[in-house]
């Protein structure tokens, strides 16, 4: 009898602990790694997040920018975080192509985190700079086809949005161009600002302010549906390249093996965050919108994130690129 009741007494003893400590959580700060530069578009959502989930857990979720390597190095290091709730992570489209990128990785993109809920789909847009000669898109893809060896594409290095949406650019125009990686957006826009470069393919949480203040061109926008805060800007779709579609989507993780009660906390948090006006409206004058409650749930961010990476994964291939 004592052999069979150890086990049965093991777990509720662990499920009582667990319990008590999820009715506590969170009793300090929370640390939110973004892999990537601050100033850039994931910085912006990130702290936008970090501001109201705060607000509903009543602690401070602070930001840590561990950029590098396409996002493989926060990612690494928010995979080995103690899994206890007090770190977590956000990513985006980045994560699910990076196991077909790298050949070496440290951590595993869907074993080596607990999911928490999809955030928000952004869109990108084709800009240029600001006194680029083509007027539309029509007279871009005559522009670039015709001077494919001096026109310069800039991207915010291996991996990341901008690099990926480039790949599909040249892949449907079938023309490879000149491309000009940079270590982050941030720079890459400054030189696209500077006309260093020529152009570039970026989510619109950098690029609405830039396009608004007409100090670069926009040809067009990524996904099916026109922008709100842009009604004036046509899809690619719409442009002259059929069934282009691209959006940026972010999520948010904690590492594996993190109490299920504290990852249910941390939904709570995000969906209330998504669903707080400050928050739809910044996102709003960014050029995107939170996800449905549905989509803000670790089911849906597991489900979502298989998919990504299996649709990224052979263009990838086929484009021949990765890195060590």
């Amino acid at each position: 009898m004592k052999r069979f009741m150890l086990p049965a007494l093991a777990g509720v003893v662990f499920f009582g602990a667990s319990s008590a400590y999820a009715q506590t959580y969170p009793t300090k700060p929370i640390t939110m790694i973004v892999p990537f530069a601050a100033g850039g578009p994931t910085d912006t959502v990130a702290r936008l997040l970090a501001q109201s989930m705060g607000a509903k857990l009543k602690q401070q979720i602070l930001v840590e920018n561990v950029g590098g390597a396409g996002g493989t190095i926060g990612a690494a290091r928010a995979a080995k975080a103690t899994p206890d709730g007090y770190t977590i992570f956000l990513h985006h489209i980045g994560h699910s192509t990076a196991p077909a990128l790298y050949r070496k990785l440290s951590y595993n993109a869907i074993d080596s985190f607990d999911p928490i809920g999809l955030v928000t789909d952004v869109p990108m847009t084709l800009v240029a700079r600001k006194d680029f000669p083509a007027k539309d898109f029509k007279e871009l893809l005559a522009y670039v086809k015709a001077n494919n060896t001096k026109v310069t594409y800039a991207n915010a290095g291996l991996g990341s949005a901008s690099h990926l949406c480039g790949m599909l650019f040249m892949s449907a125009i079938a023309t490879d161009l000149t491309t000009v990686p940079y270590k982050g957006t941030g720079p890459a826009m400054n030189d696209l600002l500077g006309g260093q470069v020529d152009f570039m393919c970026d989510q619109t949480t950098n690029t609405t302010s830039q396009i608004k203040g007409g100090k670069i061109k926009v040809y067009g926008v990524t996904t099916k549906k026109r922008v709100p805060s842009m009604p004036d800007v046509p899809t690619l779709n719409e442009a002259g390249l059929p069934g282009f579609e691209v959006a940026v989507w972010h999520g948010m993780y904690a590492p594996k093996g993190t109490p299920k009660p504290v990852i249910d906390s941390l939904v709570g948090a995000l969906q209330v965050a998504l669903k707080d006006p400050t928050v739809k409206q910044r996102f709003a004058d960014l050029g995107t919108e939170p996800v449905e409650e549905k989509r803000a749930t670790p089911e849906a961010l597991r489900a979502h994130l298989k998919a990504d990476i299996d649709r990224w994964s052979p263009i990838i291939s086929k484009a021949g690129v990765y890195a060590d």
